[in-house]
């Protein structure tokens, strides 16, 4: 009978006849080399059928994620708080020109919630997406990631459809919605990562992932225009609608995925063989065992502490942004909802394009073996951090500037896209085995930044909306994020661990 696993470890033997005694502390470069090479003439092979899916699962949850970003400014009334004090210096204050098109007016929506409240709301779903983060990840470890992702996102998309009669119903129950929705969506990023690491050959990852978590800034430009334009209908008071059609897209989606995606290569029944091959030759054998996660190594693995650090860095800059810019937006730039959805998108269309052209170019670097793997997590790293957190002060001081504001911005999220070629793939440098479980560790410990930083924005500004206060923002999250990165630099690395793999696996090797 055909074991493709046996014939990937007869090719790995071969690839490694005419060095036995490679040492194991060799540079990471040399051991990413592919052992063979892949056939060419299939089109569409089925770990793209993954990438593809992968990024509009994630397009989805992102979208359903970021709608509420835009929508709370309809649901809000502003109009149930005092305006600011009026000022005549323009460094509390951008002058609003009433006759542009693009000004905006107070809005009298539902809910009167003021700003720590709504700081509340936007970060309750973050209350339930850090719970999930490495359940998720060890669930997609031992049972296979296609399940744990697909109902991942069903259950994303459910109670998605579910908010806007929670809302309506009372606080508390909106609050627990969101929560449960993020639960769901908690898993998708870890179970993923453990996906990738038995799909996606060494030399492709980067642009691999790049290509899949781009799905992530995909929704989220989807959905800030698109949901801005709903929240102006007046069908069932616009709103509403940004909740009801994203749920729904992602409940179609779980019906293609469930139907063409498989755990690995071993197990896809229509996956050509040459592919097979391929993938199992330049990963090496999948090690099948289930023993437990060694806890404690992990708690003291520093490179592991190094990405953990970094993420928390890139979490705060990322989610000041998208919790948060179109309030910013709105209430000091002064653009009307539908254009402030449209601005606040940018950044995440530049991070898309040129996320991919990074990721690129770093696999490209690494194929010619201008750079080690940990040097370039590094270098990307470093480029994602630095110079978005520059963009970021810079929006502090250009002020009342509405061009300089955007260009920053879109600059921002174009810089910002370097860190999938950055610290995303390191995890599964460091444990292909357990790449999910420590993918959910450090994405658990980053994204309770999704909650604490609009809690202490809201803290912040405390219903005053002015640039004084939002500088503080800005110089807050610049900060924290190159600070982050310095971390990183020091300290990571993309050598794999000792305890990566179990003996048997190791003896094999």
């Amino acid at each position: 009978m055909y074991d493709p696993r046996i014939d990937a470890i007869d090719q790995i033997e071969e690839s490694e006849s005419d060095d036995d005694n490679i040492d194991e502390d060799e540079d990471e470069t040399t051991k990413i080399l592919p052992p063979t090479v892949e056939d060419s003439r299939q089109c569409l092979k089925s770990r793209h059928i993954l990438g593809i899916l992968g990024f509009l699962g994630f397009a989805n949850v992102y979208a359903m994620r970021v709608n509420l970003s835009v929508a709370i400014v309809a649901m809000v009334n502003n109009t149930a708080f005092p305006p600011p004090p009026a000022s005549n210096n323009s460094y509390d204050h951008c002058p609003v020109n009433n006759s542009a098109t693009n000004a905006t007016t107070p809005t009298s929506g539902t809910f009167a919630w003021d700003e720590q409240t709504q700081g509340l709301v936007l970060g309750s779903f973050f209350y339930g997406y850090v719970l999930t983060q490495i359940p998720g990840g060890r669930l997609a470890e031992l049972f296979g990631g296609k399940l744990v992702y697909g109902v991942g996102v069903l259950i994303t998309a459910v109670f998605t459809l579910l908010s806007p009669v929670a809302a309506r119903t009372s606080f508390p129950l909106f609050i627990l919605v969101r929560v449960l929705e993020g639960m769901g969506e908690g898993v998708t990023f870890p179970s993923m990562h453990a996906m990738l690491a038995k799909w996606v050959p060494p030399l492709e990852r980067s642009k691999f992932g790049a290509y899949v978590y781009a799905g992530a800034n995909f929704g989220t430009i989807i959905s800030l225009p698109l949901s801005g334009w709903l929240c102006t209908l007046e069908l069932d008071g616009g709103w509403p609608l940004a909740f009801y059609l994203f749920g729904a897209l992602g409940i179609v989606w779980f019906v293609f995925w469930m139907c063409l995606v498989y755990d690995t290569p071993v197990s896809h029944p229509r996956i050509d063989r040459q592919e097979q091959a391929y993938i199992l030759a330049s990963i090496g054998p999948q090690d099948d065992d289930k023993s437990s996660v060694p806890w404690l190594k992990m708690a003291t693995c520093l490179p592991l502490w190094a990405i953990l650090v970094t993420q928390c860095g890139n979490s705060w800059a990322f989610y000041t942004q998208l919790t948060e810019l179109p309030t910013y937006m709105a209430q000091i730039l002064h653009f009307n909802i539908q254009a402030n959805a449209i601005l606040s998108a940018i950044p995440y269309l530049t991070s898309w394009w040129a996320g991919i052209a990074f990721s690129m170019v770093a696999d490209w670097l690494l194929t010619k073996g201008y750079v080690s793997l940990s040097m370039s997590y590094k270098l990307w790293n470093s480029i994602a951090s630095v110079i978005p957190s520059l963009g970021l002060l810079g929006v502090a001081y250009v002020g009342c500037d509405k061009l300089a504001v955007q260009l920053l911005l879109a600059i921002t999220g174009a810089f910002g896209g370097a860190t999938y070629a950055g610290n995303q793939m390191n995890h599964i440098a460091l444990s292909p085995k357990y790449a999910g479980t420590m993918y959910g560790i450090t994405n658990a410990a980053s994204n309770m930044c999704g909650f604490i930083a609009p809690y202490v924005i809201g803290l912040i500004i405390e219903g005053r909306e002015t640039l004084g206060q939002w500088r503080m923002v800005f110089y807050l999250a610049a900060g924290i994020n190159m600070g982050a990165n310095l971390f990183y630099v020091a300290f990571a690395s993309a050598k794999e661990v000792s305890w990566s793999r179990s003996q048997r696996v190791s003896s094999v090797n």
